[in-house]
Parts: structure tokens; sequence; C-alpha cells
């Protein structure tokens, strides 16, 4: 073979292998990837599919919150639209979370609309000061 026709198929080789790794990697992104919602999201276009893996984003509205047997506790999750999405959640939540924070919380929708979160995340501005260190107060110079 000459030179010429080694380096075209070289090429061509590379090209199937590069075109093939992007359609591995696109198909297990679609497959592993969380879409992330808010209420007002949900409200304007529907439910996801049942069983669909999601992630529900907003704040944990005020006088929501409820605890029900163990580790069992449900609320409200609300955005700047006044949509909310009720969410019930078995296990220990993080320390940050709390009524008027944000709040993501990843799981799945059932055929009733209900959600049941798998986990919750907690959010917080730049300016996180623990809650120790608010209680001490400013320090003295």
């Amino acid at each position: 073979m000459r030179a010429r026709t080694k380096r075209l198929w070289g090429v061509g080789v590379a090209a199937l292998l590069l075109a093939s790794a992007a359609a591995l990697a696109s198909v297990a992104l679609r497959q592993h990837a969380d879409l992330f919602y808010t209420p007002g999201l949900i409200a304007e276009k529907g439910l996801p599919d049942e069983g669909k893996r999601v992630r529900i984003g907003g704040w944990v509205q005020t006088g929501s919150l409820a605890y029900g047997d163990a580790a069992d506790m449900s609320f409200l999750i609300e955005d700047n639209t006044g949509e909310t999405v009720m969410v019930s959640y078995t296990g220990i939540a993080p320390d940050l979370f709390r009524e008027g924070e944000g709040v993501v919380a990843t799981g799945v929708f059932d055929s009733d609309g209900a959600f049941t979160a798998e986990n919750i995340l907690a959010k917080h501005d730049e300016n996180y000061e623990p809650r120790e260190l608010k209680k001490a107060g400013p320090a003295a110079s």
C-alpha cells in the first residue's frame, strides 16, 4: 500500500472510533441525566413520566414541614410562581434543611403524581455561617 492510502485508512478508522465514542457517551448521559424541574415548570408542562428520576428545586414553604413516624417527613416546595409540589422523604435531613430555605430533592413521581424523594440537598448562600457561630455574636476586638 502507498503511504497516502495508509494515511487515508488511519483517518477513516480514527473518525469511526471518534463517532462511536460520541454515540456511546450520548446514550450513557441520556440514561443517567437527572432533569431539573421547578414547581412552576411542572404546572406549565405537566408531570414527568412515572418512575423517571428527576430533581425538584425551590424553597421549603413555611409551615408545610410535617414529621411522621420514625424518619418520615413531608413538605411543600414552592417557587416564585406560587406553584407547589408535595414531597415525601424518609431519612435524615441535612443540617441546613429548614423551612424557608432552598432545597433540591432527587426522586420519582408515582402514578398518583406524588413525589417521593430519595435524596435531599439543602442550599445556602455564599454568606453561610454555622448556627454555633451565630449564637456567639461578633468577635470582640
